[in-house]
């Protein structure tokens, strides 16, 4: 069964995208942690990150990379946090979080909730950075 991200590259759910490639999708968290929570995943489905075969995760990485650059520009900040825990949805997937101190980045904390028309303004913002 297509986990729900492979669902969200289909098109058969829809996400608030703000950057693509060929092989790679980066969409906003609907439950971010901060304004310009994205996730990057690959299309190919690939439960474990590390099951990923190198030359794609080095893709991925630089994929990754570019997203960040954008979402500093939308959302300045003093870094961009880089996580995989990949618990939440069997398909591997990179949090990329604009970040001002360590607790930015505390999954344990309440997420936010947002409008579909507010995150749809967020992934503007960063598409066109």
């Amino acid at each position: 069964m297509a986990s729900l991200f492979t669902k969200i590259i289909n098109g058969e759910i829809p996400c608030h995208k703000v950057h693509e490639s060929d092989e790679f999708l980066a969409f906003l968290d609907i439950m971010p942690l901060k304004e310009g929570h994205v996730l990057v995943v690959p299309k190919n489905e690939t439960d474990y990150i590390f099951d990923i075969e190198d030359d794609e995760l080095g893709k991925m990485m630089i994929f990754a990379k570019e997203v960040a650059v954008k979402i500093k520009k939308a959302f300045p900040c003093n870094r961009v946090g880089v996580t995989v825990i990949g618990l939440e949805v069997p398909h591997a997937h990179i949090h990329l979080i604009p970040i001002n101190k360590l607790d930015d980045m505390n999954f344990s904390k309440e997420k936010m909730k947002l409008s579909n028309e507010y995150l749809q303004k967020i992934a503007l913002k960063i598409a066109d950075s």
